[in-house]
């Protein structure tokens, strides 16, 4: 692997990082309190970091340790998409607690993609 390929592997990876938590931010410190996210917002938010996480994937065999950084990326995708789909779906938001700790994995599958 070229070192300059390598190099740009890890600002990608540092920049998708850092996306995901200012997502983060902006979602939950940004938005007021009085107006919940609806069902069709909820899924769009699910299958847009679905999509996303899925390109990023791809990406994965050309990191230094892509069974850790594949293991955290598809774990924090299960634990994030998951619940939002399934509460869009239903309505039923019992499973929304778990969509913090799939983000939290999604910024550590980053950040694994950068070491």
């Amino acid at each position: 692997r070229g070192s300059a390929a390598m190099v740009w592997l890890r600002v990608g990876a540092l920049s998708g990082s850092v996306a995901v938590g200012a997502a983060a931010y902006g979602a939950h410190a940004l938005r007021p309190r009085s107006s919940p996210p609806l069902p069709p917002q909820v899924f769009e938010t699910a299958n847009r970091y679905h999509l996303l996480h899925s390109l990023v994937l791809l990406s994965v065999p050309r990191c230094r340790r892509p069974g850790v950084a594949g293991a955290l990326l598809s774990a924090g995708m299960t634990l994030f998409c998951g619940p939002f789909y399934y509460f869009a779906i239903t309505g039923d938001p019992s499973l929304n607690r778990a969509a913090p700790v799939g983000g939290t994995l999604l910024i550590l599958g980053w950040a694994a993609m950068a070491l």
